[in-house]
């Protein structure tokens, strides 16, 4: 089973990363903005291939040298764990030095090129588009909440049931392996960390809806299509991992009151399925929103620039990752690579959102 799913995850991961080139919007090459009559460049097209050429024997590879290595010996759980955590790590380590490698070769070629030289760049926008907008309200995200403040009174009322051991972390086979004495904060840890989770997840979603919706110039069609997608999507999958979350974690505070109730298959089976489903849920987000103004949209883009083109933007990208605009009111962007969202790290609004609730939950699980 342990090896099974760590080939899937190595094989999930390589997909992904192979696909990541392809499935970025058409004007952004490796982090860099190129104009929209540039994007069947050869050059830039052979840049891409490359990449995926290498992230697939390179994923091979690593596998291969697992297995020998493994065959050597026979592999402990503890093996498995760690060589689930080490391989994706390194895949990840590779495929982000090739970025890096190919985000410089692209931009000393537009720089080369000087594509941008001497043209008008324009931002666009629409003022109805906010209509067409298919983001979750807000109220759909206190549904978790409403559940975890249900699990809260639930605990409080049979805390008198609860061991004297509460467990604080589970391992790979779903068994309890570090406890702590029994207290009202250790029976209720789960649940405050579930709370601070499910509000997290509500502001993510509002800030989100908050953020701009920029289009492309002279590909206006294609790149609304894809900022509503990714939009709308976006939210859909944050309301579903925090009710994945909700239930998980409710099973597991389920599993310290009922210890003796709940069998050994379930336990296993439960973590497992809430990992299966967030990664489907993830699969669907990319290709949802990744076959849109990407490499894979077989619609024609009007090239109609001329002298006007997108604004060049890279200025505030360090690297094509890191977007730091103080000049832009979104605490969340459109990622440069891969799909999804990224922070303004200028909007100090995005740090409360996103490192406050992790604070909060480290101080509740080291009180």
């Amino acid at each position: 089973m342990e090896m099974t799913l760590l080939i899937v995850t190595v094989g999930f991961l390589m997909v992904m990363q192979i696909a990541i080139p392809f499935i970025v919007k058409r004007t952004v090459v490796f982090g860099v903005t190129i104009p929209v009559d540039e994007i069947r460049n050869e050059q830039l097209l052979r840049y891409k291939k490359i990449y995926a050429v290498s992230i697939f024997f390179i994923s091979i590879l690593v596998l291969a040298l697992y297995f020998i290595w493994s065959t050597g010996i026979t592999p402990t759980e503890n093996h498995l764990i760690f060589a689930g955590l080490f391989l994706p790590f390194v895949i990840l380590f590779i495929s982000l030095s090739l970025y890096f490698y190919f985000h410089v070769k692209v931009t000393g070629l537009k720089e080369q090129e000087q594509w941008f030289k001497d043209r008008k760049q324009v931002k666009v926008s629409e003022l109805n588009i906010r209509t067409k907008d298919e983001m979750l309200p807000w109220i759909v995200f206190t549904i978790p909440i409403i559940i975890t403040v249900g699990l809260i009174v639930f605990t409080s009322v049979n805390y008198s049931s609860f061991p004297d051991q509460i467990p604080v972390h589970w391992g790979p086979d779903g068994q309890p392996d570090s406890f702590t004495p029994k207290s009202y904060l250790s029976v209720l840890t789960l649940p405050f960390v579930l709370l601070t989770m499910s509000f997290m997840f509500l502001g993510i979603n509002e800030l989100t809806r908050n953020s701009g919706i920029k289009l492309s110039a002279g590909n206006v069609k294609a790149s609304r299509v894809r900022q509503l997608r990714l939009r709308k999507y976006t939210s859909w999958l944050l309301f579903f991992i925090s009710i994945l979350i909700s239930m998980l974690f409710t099973f597991l505070q389920f599993t310290t009151l009922y210890e003796n109730s709940v069998s050994d298959l379930l336990i296993i089976i439960m973590p497992l399925a809430f990992s299966a489903l967030v990664l489907i849920g993830t699969v669907l987000l990319a290709v949802k929103v990744g076959k849109k103004d990407s490499d894979f949209d077989i619609e024609v883009i009007d090239e109609n620039s001329g002298e006007m083109i997108n604004a060049d933007e890279d200025q505030y990208w360090k690297g094509g990752l890191i977007y730091f605009n103080p000049n832009d009111p979104s605490i969340f962007v459109e990622k440069r690579f891969g799909v999804g969202w990224t922070l303004n790290f200028a909007r100090p609004l995005g740090y409360i959102i996103l490192v406050g609730p992790l604070l909060v939950i480290l101080i509740i699980t080291l009180i």
